[in-house]
């Protein structure tokens, strides 16, 4: 059997549980891209990500023996509610391991859906050592995240969704962490429409694949400090992995900067709220205007976000994007200082989110005070100008 026909009989035993999300078209990409650009919006699929596909058909192929034993993971967020929303419809008892500083509505979700979460290690890596060994342990059935050839034949169904939605799509952009995702959609492709590019995107701060394709095999990321935890994933899967290199599938990379940026235009523009992980092929349409071969399909692969994560990120965003300005002020600490400075920053426009003093510091003179300035802005230009008029007024200042 081919790969084509095992996601062909992975969407046929999804039918009625994963929901066949919608295709929006974005023109606001389509002015960066200069291209037709259009969402893959599985941040809209169940339990908030695409993972319930694999997970669903590798849980849903075991024996009633396996079944009957449990299932077992490991997971940041989205495959531990994939998992949990799997084994809650096919009646299996689960347990899923969680880095301790697991996003807490990820959490609460599986745990929602029933199964039992226990915290263990920082990252996904951690803890699926663990997961592992309570395998070992209990005999409970190990669902991989993305190791696993039914995990990465459930995901393969996004991509025959994409070819019957966009006919036509030349390019298609996926976040890529262990692999899953990216090569079930890779896989199908290759088969069913070998013109189309798929690019694999991940964060620069959390990058495995680049090295790992140069060296002809797995390797470790360098480092895994990134906001976008659901593709913070430490070594490539050895199955994904295969695939994509077999195939030849383009890896780029984004910074926390571009993420932010990409996250905060999707809530603007196209009205989806997504994780910073899933707003990764945004980002990556948005770093390369012009480079993309239209239609371009580009997958929210997930929408859980922790509301505090998607404060500090929209607060990045803004600033990337020019519209947030942070600023220290030094003046002498006399009355009417702080009201002097507040009144040439109203004359620009710019509206004062938050003041703060210093009045100590090793590099203050004793009759100074240090005053820190967050401003909405209107953009880059309107941050220039906030800038030069303080300049002007004789102001001492340093942007942050």
């Amino acid at each position: 059997m081919t790969f084509l026909d095992d996601a062909r009989a992975a969407a046929r035993l999804l039918q009625g549980v994963a929901t066949r999300t919608p295709v929006e078209t974005s023109r606001a990409l389509t002015q960066i891209a200069g291209a037709p650009v259009l969402l893959k919006c599985e941040n809209l699929q169940r339990a908030g990500s695409f993972k319930i596909r694999g997970a669903y058909v590798r849980m849903a192929r075991l024996s009633p023996e396996e079944q009957a034993r449990g299932v077992v993971a490991a997971s940041a967020g989205n495959h531990a509610q994939g998992v949990a929303l799997a084994a809650q419809l096919l009646g299996i008892d689960a347990v899923v391991y969680m880095p301790v500083d697991a996003a807490l509505p990820k959490v609460a979700a599986t745990k929602e859906y029933g199964a039992e979460v226990r915290p263990h290690g920082s990252s996904v890596d951690e803890a699926l050592v663990e997961a592992r060994a309570e395998a070992e342990r209990t005999g409970r059935v190990l669902i991989h995240p993305f190791d696993h050839e039914d995990i990465v034949a459930g995901q393969g169904t996004l991509a025959l969704e994409i070819l019957e939605q966009v006919p036509d799509v030349r390019t298609i952009v996926v976040p890529l962490g262990g692999g899953g995702l990216a090569a079930g959609i890779q896989a199908v492709v290759a088969e069913l429409a070998p013109h189309v590019r798929v690019i694999g995107v991940q964060a620069a701060r959390a990058a495995a694949y680049p090295a790992s394709l140069v060296a002809g095999e797995p390797v470790a990321a360098p480092e895994l400090h990134t906001m976008a935890d659901g593709i913070a994933v430490g070594t490539p899967g050895a199955v994904p992995f295969a695939l994509l290199r077999r195939h030849g599938c383009e890896v780029r990379t984004v910074s926390e900067e571009d993420l932010s940026r990409a996250l905060l235009l999707v809530a603007e523009r196209a009205k989806l709220l997504v994780e910073p992980s899933g707003a990764a092929g945004v980002a990556a349409v948005m770093a390369a205007p012009g480079e993309l071969e239209g239609p371009v399909v580009v997958v929210l692969s997930g929408g859980n976000i922790d509301p505090l994560v998607l404060l500090r990120v929209v607060r990045h965003g803004l600033a990337v994007s020019g519209r947030y300005l942070q600023l220290r002020v030094r003046v002498h600490d006399t009355p009417g200082a702080l009201a002097g400075l507040l009144r040439e920053l109203a004359t620009t426009g710019g509206n004062v989110m938050h003041v703060s003093h210093v009045r100590t510091g090793v590099d203050l003179e004793i009759d100074e005070v240090e005053i820190e300035v967050q401003v909405e802005t209107k953009g880059p230009e309107h941050c220039a100008r906030v800038l030069q008029h303080l300049r002007d007024g004789g102001f001492r200042l340093a942007e942050h």
